[in-house]
Parts: structure tokens; sequence; C-alpha cells
């Protein structure tokens, strides 16, 4: 093996005294870090229902649209070039979501999958990704958008509980195109995304936006990048996370990133966590590097705290239960985010799902 990507998967097999698995319990990863997974030839994303004109989804050979320096994004690249693609032809506006659902196949073997959505120039669509069942992947997903696009990209992890998901989610956004995410991470045992965004056109802009929430052993990382490399490019990160029950474990790292070329750059990254029991834990570390003063703004915050007794005072005073008045809290904690999807059904469903691990908590 002799291209880059094959040097640094022969050379660097995640150890967790990286920076960027220190906190990632790679016991737990089933071997999709370090090769012992064994990988199966599944095929199992789909779109769902029939295409819309200007719109293909097929398979076939994808080039990769930038390099990457992750273990397992390179070991996905090693083991196959085919993957599954989606493309919406220039000028094309899709009035209504595509959805993309899984085929799950349990958990004796490992898939390794690669997809790429690509949007032309002045092209607008809203992609919904919907994951459910149990399964080992890992994923390489890459986002291309040419000059003026426009894409929604809602991503849900509704994993069974003895999911392991371990994806990088990059986006490649070129002049004046439009990048909006939805993450949510309501499922399975461990789950690792990479949500990363790498600007290549000025006047672009992404907001990212995503909640979690972890129970009783569960794991979540969510780890995102965000690479200003051109001037007057515009980001925004909204994360919210909620854990209840013991050994649940977040971790959320922000890194933006402000090049010498950058100028005119305006970024925001916010980062809260609410505790709900003991035992739990978050852990939040957002980071800024700025390499110009020739910017409009920069910032971010993070927060980790309790239950707010107070809300919860108030809804009881008002003769509401208290594991109602609970299931109220979480929920408009939640709410900012997951109404941004813009689905009623999807949105009730996601709650449903909150509520029932609410219960299983007993809170």
């Amino acid at each position: 093996m002799t291209t880059l990507a094959s040097n640094i998967l022969e050379n660097h097999t995640p150890t967790g005294r990286e920076e960027a698995w220190r906190f990632t319990p790679l016991k737990r990863l089933a071997g999709l870090h370090d090769g012992s997974a064994t990988p199966d030839d599944r095929k199992s994303l789909a779109i769902n229902g029939a295409t819309a004109t200007g719109v293909s989804f097929t398979r076939g050979t994808i080039t990769a649209a930038s390099p990457s320096e992750d273990a397992i994004v390179n070991r996905i690249r090693n083991h196959t070039s085919e993957g599954a693609i989606l493309a919406i032809d220039k000028n094309t506006v899709v009035s209504e979501p595509i959805f993309l659902n899984r085929t799950t196949w349990g958990l004796d073997s490992a898939e390794l999958s690669r997809v790429q959505i690509r949007l032309g120039e002045h092209a607008k669509a809203t992609v919904i990704l919907e994951n459910t069942g149990d399964t080992h992947l890992a994923e390489d997903l890459e986002m291309v958008l040419a000059p003026g696009s426009d894409l929604t990209f809602i991503s849900l992890q509704e994993w069974e509980s003895k999911s392991v998901y371990a994806a990088t989610h990059n986006a490649i956004i070129d002049r004046d195109a439009s990048l909006k995410t939805i993450t949510v991470t309501v499922g399975g045992d461990l789950v690792r995304l990479l949500p990363k965004v790498e600007f290549i056109g000025s006047g672009a802009s992404a907001d990212l936006q995503g909640v979690y929430f972890a129970t009783a052993g569960q794991f979540f990382e969510h780890r995102m990048h965000v690479d200003h490399a051109v001037p007057h490019a515009k980001s925004n990160v909204n994360y919210k996370g909620a854990l209840a029950g013991d050994k649940a474990h977040t971790v959320w790292i922000g890194d933006v990133y402000i090049r010498a070329a950058a100028e005119g750059t305006d970024t925001y990254e916010l980062n809260r966590n609410l505790i709900l029991t003991d035992g739990a834990r978050a852990d939040s570390v957002p980071n800024l590097e700025i390499e110009t003063g020739e910017i409009v703004g920069a910032g971010h915050a993070s927060t980790t705290g309790r239950f707010d007794d107070e809300q919860l005072f108030y809804l009881m005073s008002r003769g509401i239960q208290e594991s109602d008045a609970r299931r109220l809290v979480v929920r408009g904690f939640f709410n900012e985010v997951i109404s941004l999807i813009g689905n009623e059904e999807i949105q009730e469903r996601l709650m449903a799902r909150i509520d029932n691990e609410l219960e299983k908590a007993g809170k």
C-alpha cells in the first residue's frame, strides 16, 4: 500500500493515548478501529420511495472529496472504493425530503460503508438518514456542496441497545453554499460521530444542530471540526445533551479552526448538558484556534449542570406529578433543536423515545 491513506492506516492504529481517541472506550468499538472486525459485503443503505426528477441514487466508485486522518475512515477507504451515491443535479429544487433508510444485518460481522451526497450548483434538498436496528457499522459519509447549493441533512441515530456506530460526516462547502445539519442520537451501545465542515469558497455557511440522550451504560461521542480556510464564511454549532443512569457517558468536542486567510469569519459554538442522575458523566471541550484578528466574531460556551429544581417545583406547584414535570422539562430542553426537523411524525417519535428512556431510568 502506497497511498497516503494506506500509510496512515498502516502506521497508526488508535491506542487511546491520542487526543482524538482519549475519551473513546476502544474495547467497545467492536474492532472497527483496529481491523479485528470481520467485514461483510453489506449494502444496508437504500432510498425510501421513488427519486424525484433531477435526483439519482446509485452505487458506484467514490472518489474521496477530501483526505482524512481518521483511522476508521482510512480503514474503510482501503477496504472498498464502492459506495452509495446520492446526486442532486444543478438547479434542482427538491420540495419533499429524501429519506435514506438502513437494513440492519446483525452483530456477527461489520459493515464498512461509504456514502457520498453531491449537490450541483444552486441545487436545494433535504436528506433524512434514519439509522435503526442492531448493527456494527463504520461509515465514511461525505457531503459535497457546489457553489450556491443548499442542503439540510438530518441524521437520526435511533439504534437498538447493542449497536456500535463509528462515522465521519464530512461536508465540503463551496462558494455561497449553505449547509444545515440536525444530528439526533438516542440509541446504541456506542456511537462515535465526527461531524466536519471544510469551507472551500467564500460566502458559505454551516449551521450544525444536535441533541443526544444517553442512559445507563451508553457511550455517545460527538467530536466536530469546523475548518475556516477561506474568507467570509459563517458557522454556528449548537449541541444539547442529557444523561440518566449509571455510567451513562457523553463526550462533546468542538474544534473551530480559523486560518490566517479566513478574514471576515463569523463563528460561534455552544454545548449544554443536563445530568439527570448520579453516576452519569458528561465531558465537554470547546476549542477555538484563531490565526487572524480580521474576523466578525468568534466565541464558544459550554455548560453542564443538574436538573433545575426551580423549574420542577414550579410545575409541581401547579398540580403536575413529579414524573410528568421532569418529562416536560426534558422535552423543553430538547425541543429547540428537535423542532427544527420540521416533520411532526419524526419529532413525536423522537420525543416518545426520549420519554421511554426517561421512564426506564426512573425519571
